[in-house]
């Protein structure tokens, strides 16, 4: 691996690590719970990006499955935040 290659996965990591930080904080400072689902979106589609990335880095295919899982999760809780949001429950 080249050396510009390592320089700018090191320099992307960094600042999806930052990115990751800001969205922490609105997870926490969050004036409602749709800004706080919104936060938690955030940092789950930057969590996989940061996958995607060491998946590259290390050329390695687990990092490819571990983001494809993490974004189906995600998703999954998403809706169903989303829907308790709505309505108040989950389960019909």
């Amino acid at each position: 691996m080249s050396s510009l290659l390592t320089m700018a996965i090191t320099a992307t990591v960094v600042m999806y690590l930052l990115a990751m930080g800001l969205g922490l904080a609105r997870l926490l400072r969050g004036p409602s719970a749709q800004d706080r689902v919104l936060a938690v979106d955030f940092l789950y589609v930057v969590g996989m990006l940061v996958m995607l990335v060491l998946a590259i880095r290390y050329d390695s295919d687990m990092y490819f499955e571990g983001a494809l899982l993490m974004v189906l999760f995600g998703f999954v809780g998403s809706v169903a935040l989303a829907k308790f949001l709505l309505r108040g429950e989950v389960i019909e």
